[in-house]
């Protein structure tokens, strides 16, 4: 089963003409592209799918979402650390 997660926008750019953020659950922050929902600005909740925001939440929508999954177990994927690109000093 697939889910929309949701996630405080935390930075938004312009990159290659698609509108994009930094959204972060919980600990974990990853990319998102924001084309579906441009009236979002940081500080906004959105619900996140396969790489997209669908849709804007408050912040108590996402709250209770949060504790749903906790309860079904359905957070695991997001303990797991994001490995940036920018990290270490590659080659």
């Amino acid at each position: 089963m697939c889910l929309a997660i949701p996630g405080k926008v935390i930075e938004i750019v312009t990159r290659e003409g698609l509108q994009m953020a930094r959204v972060q659950f919980g600990g974990v922050t990853r990319e998102a592209c924001l084309d579906y929902v441009p009236e979002t600005q940081v500080g906004d909740y959105v619900l996140v799918h396969v790489g997209f925001a669908i849709s804007r939440v408050d912040e108590e929508e996402a709250k209770r979402t949060y504790e749903a999954l906790a309860e079904l177990d359905q957070l695991g994927e997001l303990d797991i650390p994001e490995v940036s690109e920018r990290a270490g000093g590659g080659a």
